[in-house]
């Protein structure tokens, strides 16, 4: 199905029952946020808020389920695009081919050619309303934490070209909201966006930039799939939709932008101008990213459809919207992963706890020994994976989907002193743990199945989970070394010890610890001690993965216990011993206020039956009540 912006989604999940419609006036800053972080973690529906202040109403969470997210692509399932890109991929790189196979191409390469984006410089739908004179004000902008910078635009597709090559791209870059006609582009210097403004600076000239907002609701989809550098993203918009993109050509500048867009926002950003202070911002790590100098975004016109609809979204503490695209991701990029990259790979799992960069499970179709260790250090320099931190490989029958099999299948092949692998690398921006931006440490865990040749000298003895753990822990958490811990998985037969400690009385209590820990661990089997915050619930799985994958540098962080048992730090560095290089974000939560304001109206708006603030649980995670600390001692 195909969709004439997104007014017809709307429908279409209303006809569906995903929609929730909410009628009385909810504040953009910082209200709407604080009820869509209960619907979304509450796997709720899609929200309609109408009155917003302005002429137009919001709509966000729209792709935060399964259904939803394949509403918006138009498919049964997320298999189905995977395997039609992989049926082209293996024909169209089948060397073996007979001239016959080749011409027998000739209608799929046909059916390619007609969901190519079309161009037109006659004007579309979303040019229906002209604004010359552009106020940004009249956009119903998001604040969405309390510690934002300021409003911002949460689900642009910024549209650029390259200078020379005159290759486009459709990028999602937030944009924060300066004034009536001003805004900060935050596009990060690995992203193409940056790629191009760099290359605009050469020029001496202003680069042109456009927008769009909305439209069929694959378009920001496509925006945030991790395609190839210089591929089109409507091109893959009009391979999921099977119909080609029309394009219509800007009003004050050269760029195209879809005809169904609800809202165009055109401009130029000045490459000889001085950058501008954007952020901070309530990123998708459940961290703030700290402020941080980009380009400024100058606005020349907004054009609009008549009855437009601002698209919007929110990210924060995991899980939320945007786990749902990844999961599209992970389904839909199998096969082009599988045929240009590593063909032994059956399956990839980006973990909600993980972020997207923060961990990585790949499964292999494994017939050789050491694998898993290849498809490991070849993954750390591919694409997109470049930035992960924590890549794991499986082999064999397990359901990497299943964190109870998973972990079970790790630890049931894996010894710590043989199968890790630690390297240094490019990190995503967004890490805070790093001692340096943007680069750090990396651990690979192979954790296949293993073959004869892999098997020899290595240790086979277990450790013997008892209760001698416990009594031990039970004497660290009275003389205070430890503030709580959870043997529960190990109990369960998963050997990981989730300890929790306090590092701001102490700097040095993480050398204390694995002091101990050498005096106590006597076994020779793989064991995973992690240390947490004590502000941290060991017992929650969920916000202890969060905290240890975004607080923790792999390779500065692990300290061996044994011969094969490790623990991973994953307190908060400011506090250690020296200080930290640089400052250390805050979580992200909304503000005591806006928590009781919404509980008031929560029985008013429609919304179902009382859902209480996931915020509750973080706010004990905050420090100081700031955007960030920075302990430099």
């Amino acid at each position: 199905m195909t969709y004439s912006k997104l007014g017809d989604f709307i429908n279409k999940l209303d006809q569906e029952n995903e929609l929730i419609t909410i009628e009385h006036f909810v504040d953009p800053v910082l209200e709407i946020t604080e009820i869509t972080d209960r619907i979304t973690k509450s796997n709720g529906k899609a929200l309609l808020f109408k009155n917003t202040g302005t002429n137009f109403p919001i709509l966000i969470n729209a792709y935060g389920s399964d259904k939803r997210m394949l509403l918006a692509l138009g498919r049964a399932n997320y298999d189905e695009a995977g395997i039609e890109i992989e049926n082209i991929f293996t024909q169209l790189t089948d060397k073996s081919s007979s001239l016959i196979g080749k011409l027998k191409m000739l209608p799929r390469l046909l059916k390619l050619a007609a969901i190519m984006p079309s161009s037109s410089r006659s004007k579309g739908t979303c040019q229906e309303v002209i604004q010359t004179n552009p106020d940004l004000g009249i956009l119903p902008v998001l604040k969405c934490w309390p510690h934002d910078g300021g409003r911002f635009i949460t689900l642009p597709m910024v549209h650029t070209v390259h200078p020379s090559t005159g290759k486009s791209n459709v990028g999602m870059y937030r944009m924060q909201v300066l004034d009536r006609n001003t805004t900060a582009m935050h596009w990060q210097r690995h992203k193409t966006g940056a790629n191009h403004f760099e290359a605009w600076k050469k020029t001496g000239k202003k680069m042109p930039v456009a927008v769009a907002l909305g439209g069929d609701p694959v378009y920001a989809y496509s925006a945030t799939a991790p395609l190839p550098e210089n591929i089109n993203e409507y091109i893959l918009a009009g391979f999921l939709r099977k119909k080609k993109v029309r394009l219509v050509k800007c009003l004050t500048n050269e760029l195209y932008v879809p005809s169904d867009a609800d809202i165009v926002i055109e401009g130029y950003v000045d490459p000889s101008e001085e950058m501008i202070w954007e952020g901070p911002f309530g990123d998708h790590t459940g961290f703030y990213s700290l402020a941080d100098w980009y380009p400024r975004f100058h606005v020349t016109c907004i054009t609009h459809c008549r009855n437009a609809v601002y698209p919007a979204t929110i990210v924060g503490v995991p899980p939320q919207e945007d786990a749902w695209l990844a999961k599209a991701t992970e389904r839909i990029f199998l096969a082009p992963v599988r045929v240009t990259l590593q063909p032994e790979i059956s399956d990839f799992h980006l973990p909600e706890a993980g972020v997207a960069h923060n961990l990585m499970v790949v499964k292999i179709d494994k017939s050789y020994p050491g694998q898993g260790l290849k498809v490991l250090s070849s993954m750390f320099g591919t694409g997109q994976m470049m930035f992960t931190k924590y890549l794991i490989t499986v082999s064999g029958d397990v359901d990497i989907r299943n964190y109870t099999d998973l972990a079970q299948h790790i630890f049931r092949n894996t010894d710590f002193s043989r199968d890790l692998l630690f390297t240094r690398g490019p990190l995503d921006v967004l890490d805070h743990a790093s001692d340096s931006f943007s680069v750090g440490g990396k651990m690979g865990i192979d954790a296949t199945v293993k073959q004869p040749e892999e098997l020899l000298y290595r240790n086979e003895e277990k450790i013997d989970i008892n209760s001698s753990f416990e009594n031990n822990f039970d004497k660290l958490v009275e003389s205070g070394i430890l503030t709580g811990y959870n043997l529960n998985l190990a109990l369960s037969g998963i050997p990981v010890y989730i300890i929790s400690a306090d590092r701001t009385r102490n700097p040095a209590i993480i050398g204390i610890i694995v002091s101990e820990l050498r005096k106590i661990c006597r076994g020779t089997g793989s064991i995973l001690f992690l240390v947490v915050d004590h502000t941290v619930d060991p017992l929650d799985i969920f916000t202890t993965s969060w905290q240890i994958l975004g607080n923790s540098d792999p390779q500065r962080d692990h300290f061996n216990i044994s011969d094969s048992s490790i623990l991973i730090d994953g307190t908060i560095k400011a506090y250690r011993e020296g200080g930290f290089p640089r400052k250390w974000p805050n979580v992200v939560c909304s503000d005591e206020v806006t928590i009781e304001n919404i509980d008031k109206k929560w029985d008013m708006l429609g919304l179902g039956g009382f859902i209480s603030s996931p915020s509750k649980k973080i706010i004990s995670l905050r420090r100081n009540g700031k955007d960030e600390i920075s302990l430099l001692r």
